[in-house]
């Protein structure tokens, strides 16, 4: 790695190496060590500059030709779902959804692998171990939150890994039971901090990158209205087609946050 000080806050660059998204092309990040004084505030404003999270650190993509990852966001209170989004909510309202701390458990890894063995078996991530998903729970400076999802049974069918932000919360990283197609759990945990987020009255639910040339990440772009960070400024995705303003927003109940 390489490093410049921009400011009082020192950043560094990564070597190129494969993009996990886009094979045919090389990525290459900027760095930023969040294991500082007052790491809430710097992540938070990092964040809205398109940045995101991984352990101790905050990255974005510098990658040269390229600028297919743009940061996206949605602006909760203008939310209206689709059709299908209600239906999956609807078909979700049995889960119970619980608040923990960032501390792994076996039972979460059990999950974690069965998904990735199933879902992203030649992904970069496939490989990691029991140790590797506990230092990627617990290896954080910032307020990070585990949310786990349980059916009527008891079973643990999804985590989702949650920032708060100090403008609303950040999914880093989700993960659930992949022999559940019917019930849609991907599309119902972005509803679900959609709410969330909505319910703490701050404005932003941050989704990372929306990548449209990836089929693993082009799915970011379906809930609407959405944000997009292009030329240093969050501007609308698509103005020209806003969502029908006929849809019902979900309101659960009360706040886990």
């Amino acid at each position: 790695m390489t490093s410049s000080l921009r400011g009082p806050q020192l950043f560094y660059t990564s070597t190129p190496q494969q993009c996990p998204y886009l094979p045919d092309r090389m990525e290459r990040k900027v760095l930023a060590d969040l294991a500082v004084p007052d790491a809430d505030t710097l992540h938070s404003c990092l964040s809205r500059a398109g940045f995101r999270r991984s352990h101790t650190l905050a990255y974005a993509p510098l990658c040269v030709g390229c600028s297919a990852c743009i940061p996206i966001r949605l602006p909760v209170q203008r939310f209206m779902p689709s059709r299908t989004q209600r239906r999956v909510w609807q078909r979700n309202t049995d889960l119970t959804a619980t608040l923990l701390p960032p501390t792994a458990t076996q039972e979460q890894y059990d999950l974690f692998h069965l998904y990735l063995t199933q879902r992203h078996a030649t992904g970069e991530m496939a490989a990691m171990t029991q140790r590797d998903y506990t230092v990627m729970l617990q290896d954080t400076p910032v307020d990070t939150r585990i949310i786990e999802f349980r059916d009527p049974t008891g079973a643990l069918v999804a985590v989702s890994l949650t920032d708060v932000l100090e403008d609303g919360l950040s999914a880093v990283y989700s993960f659930f039971q992949p022999d559940m197609n019917h019930r849609s759990l991907g599309s119902y945990l972005i509803l679900f901090l959609i709410q969330q987020t909505t319910l703490l009255q701050r404005p932003y639910l941050y989704l990372g990158y929306w990548i449209p040339e990836s089929p693993k990440m082009a799915y970011k772009s379906r809930y609407r209205p959405a944000e997009i960070l292009r030329d240093d400024r969050w501007q609308e995705l698509d103005p020209a087609h806003p969502p029908s303003t006929l849809r019902t927003a979900l309101f659960p109940a009360a706040p886990l946050f």
